[in-house]
């Protein structure tokens, strides 16, 4: 009798115990630790991935440009060099002819095989896409975060949980995340190009 009333009242303490919380708390909060994690993960891609896109695109772009200004100056310098109708027979007035269109020949073979390279475009559109994907997983993250945050917050509030939450673990509330004001306001990228 004694043992059936024992076993009994073992049975109540671990019926109370698991009805009060005991093993679901901590795995909110846990669940709560873990999804915040997520969000600093997030951050630490932004932080990493910017200033290599940027660094990538601009790169890029001051290729593009060198390129271009050198089948520019090329063509300016071959337009400046002519030879008029008297200078045929003059061999250096062809040299220089010659010179200025070889410069010319030379920027514009330079500039076919640059081509597959020179996709500044396409490298801001790549920037643009790799920061929209960031910025998307960030407020995932904190949206689960705050989820989670939501569950564990409920789950040592409310009975029976909430005597568990007290009594075995001094639970308190988490706090959600929260933009601040600047948050309000589209953040700036600087592609140096003095605009």
């Amino acid at each position: 009798m004694k043992r059936t009333r024992l076993y009994a009242a073992l049975a109540a303490v671990a019926v109370f115990l698991a009805a009060c919380g005991v093993n679901s708390i901590p795995t909110a909060e846990e669940n709560a630790k873990a999804k915040w994690a997520d969000v600093q993960n997030y951050y630490q891609r932004r932080a990493d991935l910017v200033p290599n896109l940027v660094s990538t695109v601009r790169a890029a772009a001051a290729q593009e440009r060198n390129v271009l200004r050198e089948v520019t100056e090329a063509r300016a310098s071959a337009t400046r060099v002519t030879v008029s109708p008297d200078q045929l027979r003059d061999p250096a007035a062809m040299a220089r002819f010659a010179a200025a269109q070889q410069q010319l020949t030379l920027s514009l073979q330079r500039l076919q095989e640059a081509y597959p390279e020179l996709r500044s475009n396409q490298n801001f559109l790549t920037l643009q896409d790799q920061l929209e994907g960031t910025e998307n997983r960030i407020a995932t993250a904190r949206r689960d975060y705050n989820g989670a945050v939501q569950a564990y917050n409920t789950e040592i509030r409310t009975f029976p949980s909430v005597i568990g939450a007290r009594i075995i673990y001094g639970s308190q509330p988490m706090a959600p995340y929260q933009a601040d004001q600047a948050a309000q306001r589209a953040p700036t990228v600087d592609f140096g190009n003095g605009q």
